[in-house]
């Protein structure tokens, strides 16, 4: 597993451009900092998601998280180069020769696709079969990304609701002039949470999650076509060129991020 730095570099360079923007207009650092503004922003998005979506997506969500943070480096085009070993194996020895293959598969689609063809399920089958695995699979994953776009939305409302109760309090204390500058000026730190929070994380998660998604299913989508080619009897060097499209944009992106 590698630290994806662009997630980092990119969350970095946003908290810095807002930091420095405001040393600049004159702010300090306690103008921002306000708990009471951040337990009522991220308190409130986080009961509306909550409500919304059930326990399960949400831990999805939560685990997903780390994909964007970390991301594993295989050998390059091991997935390919091992697609087109069980192609020469199973044409030299037999597509029953895959079974001992099997053990040593770690990817549930590809060892699933593999089971099947040895079981002798005929391609158009087992292309369905397939095929609607990777359906169901989509729309769980579709669940994900859904729940920072919720969270998007919710945050920069519950900001204004921040700021509102802030200035119901600084009304409450007009007789004292002093502080009401003071008041307004804390009332809008819990917009500026709410807008920052769904402009600097909620949004860009979600739009990430939907790529990392988009990448896995193509890798699966390659993997489905090997695998059919296999059980069809296509020579293996035709097998590469068929899977050489798959590397063509945008499809190569996807490949080079789960190292393969």
């Amino acid at each position: 597993m590698k630290l994806d730095k662009n997630t980092v570099f990119g969350i970095t360079i946003g908290l810095l451009g807002i930091g420095i923007g405001s040393a600049l207009e004159g702010g300090t650092p306690t103008q921002i900092l306000q708990p009471a503004a951040a337990l009522i922003v991220l308190g409130g998005t986080l009961g509306a998601v909550m409500i919304q979506f059930p326990v399960r997506v949400l831990t999805q969500a939560l685990v997903q998280l780390k994909d964007l943070f970390l991301k594993s480096r295989p050998a390059p085009d091991s997935l390919v180069q091992h697609l087109l070993r069980y192609a020469y194996k199973a044409r030299k020895e037999g597509i029953l020769s895959l079974d001992t293959e099997l053990a040593k598969i770690q990817d549930p689609f590809l060892r699933e696709s593999l089971m099947l063809a040895i079981d002798g399920v005929k391609p158009a089958e087992l292309r369905k079969m397939m095929e609607l695995q990777l359906e169901y699979e989509g729309e769980k994953s579709d669940r994900i990304p859904r729940v920072f776009d919720a969270a998007g939305g919710f945050s920069p409302t519950f900001g204004i609701i921040g700021a509102v109760l802030g200035l119901i309090q600084v009304m409450q204390r007009l007789q004292n002039m002093d502080e009401v500058g003071k008041g307004i000026a804390a009332a809008f730190v819990a917009t500026i949470y709410g807008v920052g929070a769904a402009n600097l994380f909620f949004l860009p998660i979600a739009g990430k999650l939907r790529i990392l998604i988009r990448e896995k299913q193509v890798v699966q989508e390659m993997t489905l076509e090997a695998v059919l080619a296999i059980v069809e009897g296509v020579h293996p060097r035709a097998l590469e060129q068929r899977l050489n499209s798959f590397g063509t944009e945008p499809a190569r992106p996807y490949l080079k991020v789960i190292g393969q």
